[in-house]
C-alpha cells in the first residue's frame, strides 16, 4: 500500500495540490490523470522520493517499488538483459557480490559463510529464474532473444525506453509507478503491456495520455483537480461520467437554492419593516442555510480544434508508385504503391522501425525516395505535423508573434482567436516559445495548421505530448474536417474515431484495408505476446 498524508505542492503562488491525503491499495490499478501542467509527474516524483512536498506531508510506501525511469542512456554499457535484472536491486547486488567472491583464488571461512547468505538471498528473490523471466518480458515488448546479450547502447532510443519499462516491472515489485509507459511503444507492445499489467497483483499507479490504455487497465482513477486529488472507482470514461454527474448535481442544487433564496428575499424585502419581524428573521436564517455550495474552478480545459480548407481539391490526393527507400543498405520501403483519395482518413500503423515516418517524409518531400514516384493531386496543399515538431517553432518569439507569420489575412484578431481556441488566451499568447511545455508547443503547431487551411493534413504521432482532453478535441476536429487526413499514431482511440482506412506496415509488406480500425482488427487481430508466468 502507498499512503499519502497531508501532502501539498506549490511553485510560487501556483498551487498544484493542497493537503492531499489518499491511499493506493494493493490489487488496484490507478490512473493518475489531469491536464498538462496539473502536477501529475510532480506528484509521481513525490511518491518516488525524487522531490519533496512543499509542506511536511508524509508518504509511506513498500520497500520494493518498480519505477519507470526516463534516463535512456544510463545503462548504455550494460547488457540488455542485465539492465532488466537491475530493476530488482536486492537480487542484482547479491548476484554481483556472489560473482566477485567466486572470482577469488583463496576462500576464507567468512567468504564461504557470506556466499551461503548470498545464495539464500538469490533464492528468496527467485534469482535462479531471473534471466528466464527477464527474457520473457523483453520478448513481450518486442526485443528478440538474439539481442538480449548485446549492450544497451546498440538499441535505438525508443527501444531503450522499452527496456527501462521492463526494468520497472521486473522482480515482482510490491508497487509500480509508471509515467507515460506507452510512449515509444507500438500497438502490439501496448497490447502486451495491458495484458501484462492485468496479471499484476500489487499497487499500480500510471500516468498516460492514452485513453484506451487507461480504460483497459485501470480499476480506479486518481484525478488531480480542484487543488486536490480525488479517487474515483472505475476506468477513465467512468471517472469522467462520475465527475460530470457530481458537478451537475451541485450546479442544479445551487440553482434550486438560488430560486428559493430569491423567494425568501422577496418576503424579507416586503415585510422587513413591518410587524412580521419573527417571520423575517426566520426567512433570513433559512437564506443563510441555503447558501450555495462553493465550487472551485476546474483546471480541465479542452481546446477547440477545427480544421478548414480554402477550397475543394481534386479527386486524387496523393499517389505513390513503386516507392523505395533504403538507409545504410537497409531497405525500409520496398516498392510501396499507395493511392490516397480526397476525403480519405488514412491511419498508418505498424511496429516501430518499419518505415511509417519514412513513408510520410517521402510523401511530403521531406526526404527523397531512391526510386519510384510521388504525385500530389490538383489543388492539394499538405500541412505537416512531424514528431520532432519543436524544430519548426522558432525560439525567442512569443506564441502570438510566431503564429502571426502564417496569417495571410494580416488580421491580428484572427490569430488571437485561434490562439484562444487553443488555450493561449490573454497573457498566455505572450509566452516565449522557448518556455513552452510539450503540450503547449503541440497545441501551437496545431494552431498553425488551423490557420493555414490545408486541404490535406499529415500527422506523425500527434498525441505524444497532448493531454486527454486535447486528444479528444483533436479527434473531434479531424472527424469534422472535410479534407484528407494521413496520420501515423499508436493512440487506438484516435485511430478508432478518425480512420476510414488502415495501412498496416508489416515485415511482409503493407496491408491496405478500406474500413475502420475495429473492422480491420476483426480480420487482423493483435497477436498474443508472451507473459511472465507469475508475479
Amino acid at each position: 500500500m502507498i499512503t499519502v498524508s497531508e501532502v501539498s505542492k506549490s511553485y510560487g503562488t501556483r498551487v498544484l495540490f493542497d493537503n492531499v491525503s489518499v491511499k493506493f491499495t494493493p490489487g488496484n490499478r490507478y490512473g493518475l490523470t489531469g491536464p498538462n501542467g496539473a502536477g501529475k509527474s510532480t506528484f509521481m516524483k513525490i511518491l518516488t522520493g525524487d522531490i519533496e512536498p512543499t509542506n511536511r506531508g508524509k508518504v509511506s510506501k513498500p520497500k520494493k517499488i518498480g519505477i519507470l525511469r526516463q534516463d535512456q542512456f544510463a545503462f548504455d554499457e550494460m547488457r540488455i538483459i542485465d539492465a532488466v535484472m537491475f530493476g530488482n536491486a536486492t537480487l542484482w547486488e547479491a548476484l554481483q557480490e556472489r560473482d566477485k567472491i567466486c572470482q577469488a583464488t583463496d576462500f576464507t571461512d567468512e567468504m564461504m559463510e557470506r556466499l551461503g547468505e548470498l545464495e539464500t538471498t538469490i533464492a528468496d528473490e527467485n534469482g535462479y529464474m531471473a534471466e528466464i523471466d527477464a527474457a520473457a518480458i523483453l520478448r513481450g515488448i518486442g526485443i528478440p532473444d538474439s539481442q538480449h546479450e548485446e549492450l544497451m547502447k546498440t538499441l535505438p532510443n525508443d527501444f531503450k525506453f522499452r527496456v527501462l519499462l521492463a526494468q520497472a516491472v521486473f522482480g515482482e515489485p510490491e508497487a509500480l509507478l509508471l509515467d507515460e509507459p506507452t510512449n515509444h511503444m507500438d500497438l502490439d507492445a501496448i497490447h502486451w503491456l495491458e495484458e501484462f499489467l492485468h496479471e499484476y497483483e500489487g499497487t499500480l499507479i500510471v500516468i498516460s495520455h492514452d485513453r484506451h490504455f487507461l480504460n483497459a487497465v485501470c480499476t480506479h482513477i486518481a484525478d488531480i483537480d480542484y487543488d486536490t486529488i480525488i479517487v474515483y472507482p472505475g476506468n477513465y470514461d467512468e471517472m469522467v461520467e462520475h465527475k460530470n454527474e457530481a458537478r451537475t448535481t451541485v450546479e442544479n442544487e445551487n440553482k434550486d437554492k438560488a430560486k428559493k433564496i430569491e423567494q425568501l428575499q422577496q418576503f424579507v424585502s416586503r415585510f422587513g419593516a413591518g410587524q412580521r419581524s419573527s417571520q423575517v428573521q426566520s426567512r433570513k436564517k433559512e437564506m443563510a442555510r441555503l447558501a450555495p455550495t462553493e465550487m472551485k474552478r476546474s483546471n480541465i480545459e479542452r481546446p477547440f480544434i477545427r480544421f478548414d480548407q480554402d477550397k475543394a481539391s481534386g479527386r486524387e490526393a496523393v499517389t505513390a508508385i513503386d516507392l523505395t527507400k533504403a538507409f545504410d543498405g537497409r531497405v525500409i520501403l520496398n516498392k510501396i504503391n499507395l493511392e490516397v483519395m480526397r476525403g480519405d482518413k488514412l491511419a498508418i500503423i505498424g511496429p516501430n522501425g518499419i518505415g511509417k515516418t519514412t513513408l510520410l517524409n517521402c510523401l511530403i518531400g521531406q526526404i527523397k525516395q531512391d526510386s519510384g514516384s510521388v504525385k500530389w493531386g490538383s489543388g492539394m496543399n499538405p500541412g505537416y505535423y512531424p514528431q520532432d515538431y519543436r524544430e519548426l517553432i522558432t525560439p525567442g518569439m512569443t506564441a502570438f508573434e510566431w503564429l502571426s507569420q502564417f496569417d495571410v489575412t494580416g488580421t491580428p484578431q484572427v490569430v488571437r482567436g485561434i490562439l484562444g481556441r487553443m488555450l493561449f488566451s490573454g497573457e498566455e499568447s505572450s509566452k516565449i516559445t522557448d518556455t513552452l511545455s510539450g503540450g503547449e508547443a503541440a497545441r501551437l503547431l496545431m494552431a498553425k495548421l488551423m490557420l493555414e487551411r490545408n486541404s490535406v493534413l499529415v500527422f506523425d504521432e500527434p498525441t505524444n505530448h497532448l493531454d486527454l482532453e486535447s486528444v479528444s478535441a483533436l479527434a473531434e476536429g479531424l472527424n469534422a474536417f472535410t479534407g484528407t487526413v494521413i496520420v501515423v499514431s499508436h493512440d487506438r482511440d484516435l485511430i478508432s474515431e478518425v480512420a476510414t482506412r488502415i495501412l498496416s506496415m508489416t515485415p511482409d509488406g503493407p496491408v491496405d484495408f478500406h474500413g475502420s480500425y475495429e473492422e480491420y482488427l476483426e480480420i487482423h487481430p493483435l497477436p498474443e505476446r508472451e507473459k511472465k508466468s507469475k508475479w
